[in-house]
């Protein structure tokens, strides 16, 4: 019998959500996270929140403020896995993978902030360590950044070009309903 894919909820925390994090694309992201939240819960799905605890002291998410903590929306049940992370990976410095493989979890439905931070350095070391990956394209979002040529790239371009460096090789990338049917297609399988 195939295990449930798990849901993997990347640092919504409340310092992504002020305005000194930057300017942002996918304004609905939040609210396809909390359907995709909403529906593992129901049908009893593995879930991961992932939380970004910065070693640097002037940081968003320094360890013991507002910033580092959870989004009220996105506060973890006591049954859920979280995984604390000082680096952008959430499976560097952390159990994640031995978790997975115990919970004999193959398959990895990734959203959160920031796509071409946390997301995609996760998604990355998913892929490489051989987990079926998807990334939820409009549950992920990323902030306008400066390229290395010193052009500057919009929210959506940001996120744009980190999907097209995940797509394919080290994950797929999908829509909400995808993921709605992946987690469908489990739960059929395990009945």
């Amino acid at each position: 019998m195939k295990s449930m894919p798990c849901l993997i909820v990347i640092d919504m925390q409340k310092g992504m959500s002020w305005p000194q994090a930057g300017e942002r694309n996918n304004p609905n992201a939040e609210q396809d996270i909390i359907e995709l939240l909403a529906h593992w819960r129901v049908h009893h799905g593995p879930i991961v929140h992932v939380r970004h605890l910065s070693d640097e002291p002037e940081s968003l998410f320094w360890p013991e403020q507002d910033g580092a903590l959870f989004q009220d929306v996105f506060q973890p049940l006591p049954h859920e896995m979280v995984v604390e992370k000082p680096v952008p990976d959430a499976f560097i410095y952390s159990e994640l993978a031995s978790w997975l493989r115990d919970q004999q979890i193959q398959d990895l439905v990734v959203v959160g902030v920031s796509t071409n931070n946390s997301v995609e350095s996760t998604v990355r070391s998913a892929g490489n360590l051989g987990f079926n990956t998807y990334v939820v394209q409009n549950a992920c979002f990323a902030f306008a950044k400066v390229d290395f040529d010193g052009y500057e790239r919009t929210a959506d371009e940001v996120h744009a070009m980190s999907l097209a460096n995940l797509d394919g090789e080290y994950a797929t990338v999908i829509s909400q309903e995808k993921a709605f049917a992946l987690l469908s297609a489990a739960v059929g399988q395990s009945q």
